[in-house]
């Protein structure tokens, strides 16, 4: 596909705040549930890795000059293998280039083993303030099912510098593993709740197209938990996050208050965010952005080009509406349809099916208040279902 033509940058005029996405495509292997952008490479170049997401930076933050940063993310792939100096440099120059708010969190994702973990005080010195780390199971031959490359040991003791280490601690596990029980999970969410985090993401597996269990399941070696299964576990989680005061402020993520990601907040509240690095996308002063996804493609991309963009894209009044809607239902607080009409240009009675919003408020699957409609707890677990009967941009 041919690169965009881009018209010189113009500063935007807004103030309004941003975040920042950094992705990282590496991983020391691919794990077989994977779909996100991740490669695994023999050697990396780091100081063109450097020069290239520095240049990709400014073209970005010559788009939205002005407009403080309030948050950083870095994704991947496998951030935590990056060199903490790298990590420096790359947060000096957003600070540089936008100016970071008094209180912005900087978040990297991090793999839990010993020697990832050996770097996080470093990552903390260079302005990491958050970190989410892939544990993903608490139970050995699961890791060694999700191809994970660290034992439960290993990650706990990750955990555990993580703490000592870094302000606020988040972790990831992925649950309806086959052949998991009730009493499996119940067992294993008990322990992890009992570790005091302040943030959990809690998923349930999902056989992804392209990656190697949806191979294994077309070829018959991989049974995927029963869906009703799912939904006892799904409600199982619920309850016991709950119970412990950590519940969910959106569907798969659960908080103590205060604790949520603000990074992540950004995009589900439908804020402005900028994405640089390989596969990386954006929305920002109306566009819709995305970056040449193979590590390769993309540092061609920014040799030539002076940033690593396959696409900029205006998004027309309908698509913001229909994103901000999609995104924003996801959260247990739900969205301001006054808000978004107000934002998009599209009228509220054009946003949703108020006949199909009524149907789900009478049997208990969501709420409306005037112009504010949320999904209810018991609705999240049908939330695929609910979005195409009442979207109706």
């Amino acid at each position: 596909m041919p690169d965009t033509i881009f018209l010189p940058p113009v500063a935007s005029p807004t103030t309004e705040p941003l975040a920042l996405y950094i992705h990282w495509p590496f991983c020391v292997s691919k794990c077989p549930y994977c779909d996100f952008n991740s490669h695994v490479r023999e050697g990396i170049d780091v100081d063109a890795w450097r020069g290239a997401l520095l240049a990709d930076m400014a073209h970005e933050a010559a788009l939205t000059g002005g407009r403080p940063l309030t948050s950083i993310f870095f994704g991947g792939g496998t951030p935590s293998l990056m060199p903490p100096a790298l990590v420096a440099d790359l947060i000096a120059a957003a600070d540089r280039q936008w100016g970071l708010a008094p209180d912005s969190e900087i978040t990297l994702e991090a793999n839990p083993n010993s020697v990832e973990a050996a770097r996080f005080a470093d990552l903390a010195a260079a302005g990491v303030n958050r970190v989410s780390l892939g544990l993903q199971a608490l139970d050995n031959d699961a890791l060694h099912f999700l191809g994970r490359a660290h034992d439960v040991d290993e990650g706990l003791a990750a955990l555990a510098t993580a703490q000592r280490v870094f302000d606020r601690v988040s972790f990831d596990l992925i649950y309806a593993r086959p052949g998991q029980s009730e009493a499996d999970w119940e067992a294993e969410l008990a322990r992890a709740l009992g570790f005091g985090t302040g943030h959990l993401s809690l998923y349930q597996l999902t056989i992804e197209p392209g990656t190697r269990f949806a191979t294994l399941v077309a070829q018959g070696k991989l049974t995927p938990a029963d869906p009703d299964h799912g939904a006892t576990l799904y409600e199982l989680t619920q309850s016991m996050t709950v119970a412990a005061g950590i519940p969910a402020y959106e569907i798969s993520n659960h908080a103590r208050p205060g604790q949520e990601s603000r990074h992540n907040l950004t995009y589900w509240r439908y804020g402005d965010y900028a994405g640089i690095g390989p596969g990386a996308h954006g929305r920002r002063t109306g566009q819709a952005t995305v970056r040449h996804k193979k590590p390769e493609n993309w540092m061609n991309a920014v040799a030539r080009n002076g940033h690593g963009a396959q696409g900029e894209e205006p998004l027309a009044d309908e698509d913001r509406a229909r994103e901000a809607l999609l995104m924003g239902l996801r959260l247990r607080e739900g969205v301001d349809l006054r808000r978004i009409a107000s934002e998009s240009g599209i009228t509220i009675s054009q946003l949703v099916d108020d006949r199909a919003v009524a149907r789900l408020m009478e049997i208990g699957l969501m709420d409306r208040q005037e112009s504010h409609i949320q999904v209810t707890p018991a609705g999240m677990l049908l939330l695929d279902a609910i979005l195409p009967e009442i979207v109706t941009v």
